[in-house]
Parts: C-alpha cells; sequence; structure tokens
C-alpha cells in the first residue's frame, strides 16, 4: 500500500489517497489510533470522491472510526469494458422504460460482485497491518450485493449496514440466508430504483438474529442525515 497525498481536515480526520497495485482507494483515520474500521463501498461505476460517499466517510471518521472505500473493478476512473458499458446503458433504457430488468441485472451486476471481492479482501489485508487501524472491522454502503458476499466468506466483519437492496442478484439472495452478523438495514420508500418489495423481502431473508430497518418516505438519494447519526451508533454498539 502506497500512500500518494495527504490532507489534515478542519476536524482532526486525516484523509489520505492510497494505491494498492491497480486498486485506488482513499483512508480517513481519526486522531485517536488506533481505531476500528469501516469498509465503504459504492457501486454502479460511481467514484471514490462521489460527494455523499465523503460526506458519510468523514463524519464516520470523527466519531473514532478508520474508514476506507476503493474503486473497485469498473467504478471510477478504473477501465471498463465496452461490454459492461453496454450492460449499464441497457440497464438505464429499461428502468426507464419500466421493462424488466432482472434478466440484464443479473448477467452485469453478478460478475462485477466477483470481481470486487478479492480486491477489497486485499485491501482489508493491507489496512489492517496498519498501526493506526485495530479492528473489528464493519461494513456500511449501497452496495448491498457485495456487502452479502462479504459477510459471507469475510469473517473478520463484525456487522453491516445496508442501503436499499431491492435489486440483488439471486446468488446473494440465497447468501443472505448465511449472514449472521448484526445488521441495520436501510429503506427509502419511495426509491424507484430499488423495488420495495424486494428489498423487504432480502431483510427477512437475512440470518441475522440482530437485525434492525429503518425505512423513511423519499426516493433513493433523499436518506435523511440523521440515519448517518443512528449508523454511527450501531457501528459503536458493535465495534467499540
Amino acid at each position: 500500500m502506497q500512500f500518494i497525498s495527504e490532507t489534515r481536515l478542519d476536524d482532526g480526520v486525516l484523509e489520505r489517497e492510497f494505491t494498492l497495485g491497480e486498486i485506488p482507494g482513499t483512508l480517513w483515520t481519526p486522531g485517536s489510533a488506533p481505531a476500528p474500521l469501516v469498509l465503504m463501498a459504492h457501486n454502479n461505476g460511481l467514484p471514490k470522491a462521489e460527494p455523499r460517499l465523503v460526506a458519510r466517510a468523514r463524519y464516520t471518521a470523527a466519531r473514532g472510526y478508520a474508514v476506507a472505500t476503493i474503486d473497485a473493478s469498473g467504478c471510477g476512473d478504473r477501465p471498463r469494458s465496452a461490454a459492461d458499458e453496454q450492460a449499464r446503458a441497457d440497464l438505464r433504457r429499461a428502468m426507464q422504460a419500466g421493462e424488466p430488468v432482472d434478466e440484464i441485472f443479473e448477467s452485469f451486476i453478478g460478475p462485477l460482485v466477483e470481481k470486487a471481492v478479492p480486491e477489497w479482501q486485499t485491501t482489508l489485508d493491507a489496512l489492517l497491518s496498519l498501526p493506526e487501524i485495530g479492528g473489528p472491522v464493519g461494513y456500511s454502503g449501497g452496495w448491498t450485493a457485495l456487502g452479502i458476499r462479504l459477510a459471507v466468506v469475510e469473517p473478520r466483519i463484525a456487522a453491516a449496514g445496508f442501503f436499499a437492496g431491492g435489486y440483488v442478484p439471486s446468488a446473494q439472495r440465497e447468501e443472505a440466508r448465511q449472514v449472521t452478523i448484526p445488521l441495520l438495514f436501510l429503506l427509502q420508500w419511495d426509491d424507484a430504483g430499488n423495488p420495495r418489495q424486494k428489498a423487504l423481502d432480502l431483510f427477512d431473508a437475512f440470518g441475522s438474529k440482530e437485525k434492525t430497518l429503518h425505512a423513511n418516505l423519499g426516493g433513493h438519494t433523499g436518506t435523511p442525515w440523521f440515519e448517518l447519526e443512528d449508523g454511527c451508533r450501531f457501528l459503536d454498539r458493535h465495534l467499540k
């Protein structure tokens, strides 16, 4: 892992860009150390510099957590295949037209999850070797399918917060039954991009004995700011 830049923010959080082989990432660490680690993932090709993700990461770091995100394969400025770009375009067109999207979604998102998991595990190995990070590890992000797979295959993850979850590949819907860590599941009631009933069915499928559903009115990007504070309280219960 090579750090290529660092910025000290007004609240004392240290923001550092890093590279790990071909993987670009950002790490936010609080003034106190060692700190528990939160992996904050994004999908749909969004960059790690996406403003909503950065705002959540900085807030969480200021609450005493090390927070890391990466641009997984096909996200941010990383190369994208012509097939992936066509699949994204087909998915957007079908969703806008109100056409069935399950087949397109499965063929596109499933392989992205398979590619992303080992990159996140490699990143996790490198992060946990840093003296300023002490574990345990949590997951927080809108890429629910990735979070499910990581929760199943990665025993170092002790708790997870998932956003939305209407569209999740069938493989991860089946794997949800194997997820037993504490969960906080956020649902925007009027999210046109994530069918409500599918999200509720996914919540029901999780095998966790401790799982909490927070549902709020509004569309995909309308999650109330207080949910970020509640999310940190959830992390406090399980990571500190």
